[in-house]
């Protein structure tokens, strides 16, 4: 038995708006194609994602604009309501990524830089699908998927260790 064939977004826009980005990971918009192309093989739907990369400052803007937070966060995904375009790959929505923060995160719980934004990114895009995990029931469905989609990428289950080791929910 052959198995399906693979499902890519078709279509997403990466947004550097921190040149640090660029710096810190080389070629952004191929980290960014390996992440997406390995997430949508695994939840198997397509369309497009539009990517922010940006700074601590704008993340903070963006959390108090749309969630009420006056404080930066590592990723927010923001899920397309809108219609579909005849013709046009479907708009799953927009995520943006803070540098500062997830800069920090990533060395608080001692993780190469790469491998921490390939889990945000995956994070952010499964919200962007409906996925969550504020109930533990919630993240009992997200964070194995999560783990498996970095897996496909080679890298490790940032649930095993850190500040969130054992703890569903709390990433």
């Amino acid at each position: 038995m052959s198995s399906p064939p693979s499902v890519q977004v078709l279509k997403f826009e990466p947004r550097i708006s921190d040149k640090r980005w660029s710096e810190k990971l080389g070629d952004v918009e191929a980290l960014l194609t390996n992440v997406m192309i390995q997430a949508t093989n695994e939840i198997r739907t397509n369309g497009g994602v539009a990517v922010l990369f940006t700074d601590d400052a704008e993340m903070q803007q963006l959390n108090k604009q749309w969630r009420n937070l006056d404080m930066p966060t590592d990723v927010l995904s923001f899920p397309s309501g809108g219609p579909e375009i005849p013709g046009e790959p479907r708009h799953l929505g927009d995520i943006a990524l803070g540098y500062e923060t997830a800069f920090r995160d990533a060395e608080a719980m001692n993780r190469p830089f790469e491998a921490h934004i390939s889990h945000l990114l995956i994070h952010g895009f499964l919200h962007l699908l409906g996925y969550d995990h504020i109930e533990p029931e919630d993240a009992a469905v997200m964070e194995p998927l999560e783990i498996k989609i970095l897996a496909g990428l080679g890298l490790p289950d940032p649930y095993a260790t850190g500040p969130y080791a054992g703890e569903p929910g709390k990433a």
